[in-house]
């Protein structure tokens, strides 16, 4: 079970875009790592053929690309800072939750 996960609100922490938020549009599981993609964060240019049959113009497109899961902190929505991520087991259903360690609070 992964500390991250899509739809999280997360703040890079390492790397060229430090410092930027953004909600976590996808998580790619690598063998050696596992990557996340990040909306507006790690943005390339990329070239791309036209299609007609696909209907895709030829040009330079914007694309977000993946950052390391190592690289990204979850953000706390009491405080608005980034926080470390635990596991524990709900006594009532047994299940594992992840919880925000400075708050203590659960997330979803």
């Amino acid at each position: 079970m992964l500390k991250i996960r899509k739809g999280d609100n997360v703040k890079v922490m390492r790397g060229k875009d430090s410092g930027k938020e953004g909600d976590v549009l996808a998580i790619i599981k690598g063998v050696k790592n596992t990557r996340v993609i990040i909306k507006g964060v790690n943005i390339v240019k990329k070239t791309q053929k036209p299609n007609a049959q696909l209907g895709i113009k030829g040009g330079i497109t914007e694309i977000e690309k993946g950052i390391d899961i190592s690289n990204v902190m979850l953000i706390d929505k009491k405080t608005g800072k980034p926080s470390r991520v635990g596991f524990k087991i709900d006594e009532k259903t047994g299940k594992k939750l992840r919880f925000i360690k400075k708050s203590g609070e659960t997330i979803k």
